[in-house]
């Protein structure tokens, strides 16, 4: 196997491994399930008001963002929980913190899509 043929394989596995996380955080986490019916209900919307393209990069954008907080908040959970299974008010906190970054995503994404679709909802 050639260097490059390396290369490609050992990225091939890392996206399994993402995809594998993931399919977890979908089976284990009731927040990004809710998170994947608001993706289902926003990118119905945009295809339904028929958004423009910088629209959908905003829209892409906000998603990303809000299911990337939600999956590290989770990674920090566990993480947390790992490391010290009893309850602390320092790891209280940490939570909180990242519990807070996903809802400062969201906020953000509620705003972006209310910029969005408020013009076509009024026409």
């Amino acid at each position: 196997m050639t260097c490059f043929a390396k290369f490609l394989a050992a990225r091939l596995r890392s996206f399994g491994f993402a995809f594998a996380g993931l399919a977890y955080g979908l089976k284990t986490e009731g927040n990004l399930r809710v998170h994947l019916v608001a993706t289902m209900l926003v990118v119905a919307l945009g295809f339904g008001f028929g958004v423009a393209r910088w629209e959908w990069a905003a829209l892409a954008g906000a998603i990303g963002l809000v299911w990337a907080a939600e999956l590290l908040n989770a990674a920090l959970e566990g993480l947390c929980d790992f490391v010290e299974p009893e309850k602390t008010e320092a790891i209280r906190r940490i939570k909180d913190m990242a519990a807070a970054a996903v809802l400062m995503a969201a906020m953000a994404a509620a705003v972006i899509g209310v910029l969005v679709f408020w013009p076509y909802i009024i026409r």
